[in-house]
């Protein structure tokens, strides 16, 4: 059987993270891992609920090191949760509140008093290549989360692949803010095992406002990366305020426009890269929007096409792995992303991409937010149309409609334009398939 240390082989005394200003060394946080893994009791089944990323590193490497599965779902809400311990009896919350989400579930807080391990030099735990770690779900954005299973060595290799990559870019390790929630499979890749597998340092703070970012980031030694989203992104260089020097930028979740892409790198005058990937397979490739159309895989990873359906294979990936998306491969290491094929629809004979609609829209001046929809008609034989939600104070349905036909087919103009005050995005920036239902229910079926 194949055994990995627990950490990567590295000097025990060097930081791996920072606590505000205080920085967290490697031996600090097994002292801690241990501790937390001592107070766990016997199950098979925990969900991570710390809220601090520091925390939810300690309880999930705890918790690997027991040989126990991290459960992370879509929502933490009360419900979600107690509908997964209708299906996982022996489920157990660990998180840093004080209070216990449900009263019926057994809970165990973690905190910053009391937990060093009473062992001088502890022994590095070794864990098994292929033990399941995580069980991930999907974001809902596209229909029911759907549960997806990580091994603790392929969780691994995948992060030292994003490694090699990036700190090629930004000249070596850097330290890590994040500001989108790392319970989400780009968050945990890129925020938790990269900083801890990939020698880099992770932030404990999860910033969502652009001050917030930037102070975030102020905390934290150079030189400095952003993990972000194309809509924190945007709203950071909307705000025009004075963010702190960073070695690179890292984008995923939602296509990134080279537009926005070429404004982020002259504001703050750093390379920005984008990530390839999904739930499902984890981060596949990577390119940099500004200077280039096509995506390049990860070391290892290599594509192929039979029947117009994109398979991956090799690297960190278990097993061959279909794609949810539409490509156009250029070698089998790298290719054209077109959209997903859930995303593709067909008005009039013509095709286009959600994606790509949503680009064009949310590019508008004068629009902060925006997304397209198709609606579903319930008047007899009426072909379905596009609408969409828009957040645009000042404008009007004629005056977004004008913009849009510079760009779009007057067959994919929406009708009709639905104006709110904010959108439901989630912490990902994404707008959940329940969110989005509701929207449609709310603003675009008749009523009773």
């Amino acid at each position: 059987m194949n055994m990995l240390p627990l950490l990567p082989d590295s000097i025990m005394s060097t930081a791996m993270a920072y606590r505000n200003t205080r920085p967290v060394s490697r031996d600090e946080f097994l002292h801690e891992v241990l501790a937390v893994a001592a107070r766990i009791p016997i199950t098979d089944h925990v969900i991570n609920l710390c809220k601090d990323r520091y925390w939810f590193a300690v309880t999930l490497f705890a918790s690997i090191s027991r040989g126990m599965l991290s459960v992370l779902p879509n929502s933490t809400s009360p419900e979600s949760i107690a509908t997964l311990r209708t299906e996982l009896p022996d489920l157990i919350c660990i998180g840093d509140q004080p209070d216990a989400p449900l009263r019926h579930i057994p809970y165990i807080q973690v905190s910053n008093s009391d937990l060093r391990s009473a062992i001088a030099s502890p022994e590095m735990p070794h864990i098994a290549f292929d033990q399941r770690i995580l069980c991930v779900y999907t974001s809902g954005s596209t229909g029911k989360p759907q549960p997806h299973f990580k091994t603790f060595g392929r969780m691994q290799m995948s992060a030292l692949a994003e490694a090699k990559r990036i700190w090629a870019a930004t000249g070596g390790p850097c330290s890590i803010v994040g500001t989108m929630p790392f319970q989400h499979m780009f968050g945990l890749e890129s925020t938790v095992f990269l900083p801890i597998f990939g020698g880099g340092q992770l932030s404990t703070r999860l910033p969502y406002f652009p001050v917030d970012v930037a102070s975030a980031l102020a905390e934290m030694p150079m030189p400095r990366m952003l993990v972000t989203t194309p809509f924190h992104l945007r709203k950071l260089i909307e705000a025009d305020i004075k963010i702190p020097p960073v070695a690179a930028i890292l984008s995923a979740t939602a296509p990134l426009s080279q537009d926005l892409a070429c404004k982020a790198e002259d504001i703050l005058n750093a390379p920005l890269l984008e990530i390839f990937g999904s739930t499902e397979t984890g981060q596949l490739a990577m390119r940099q929007p500004s200077a280039q159309f096509e995506w390049d895989t990860l070391d290892g990873i290599s594509l192929t096409q039979c029947h117009g359906i994109t398979t991956a294979t090799g690297g960190h990936l278990e097993c061959p792995q279909v794609l949810n998306d539409i490509v156009e491969l250029v070698s089998p290491s790298r290719f054209r992303l077109l959209g997903r094929n859930s995303d593709m629809i067909n008005m009039a004979g013509k095709r286009n991409s959600l994606a790509f609609l949503n680009h064009v829209i949310t590019g508008l001046d004068g629009v902060q937010d925006a997304v397209f929809c198709l609606h579903e008609s319930n008047f007899g034989n009426e072909v379905s149309r596009l609408a969409a939600f828009v957040v645009a104070p000042g404008l009007s349905s004629t005056d977004i409609n004008k913009a849009l036909l510079r760009h779009l087919d007057p067959v994919f103009l929406p009708r009709p334009i639905v104006f709110l005050e904010g959108l439901p995005r989630n912490g990902n920036g994404k707008i959940p398939a329940d969110a989005m239902s509701a929207l449609i229910a709310d603003h675009l079926l008749p009523r009773n």
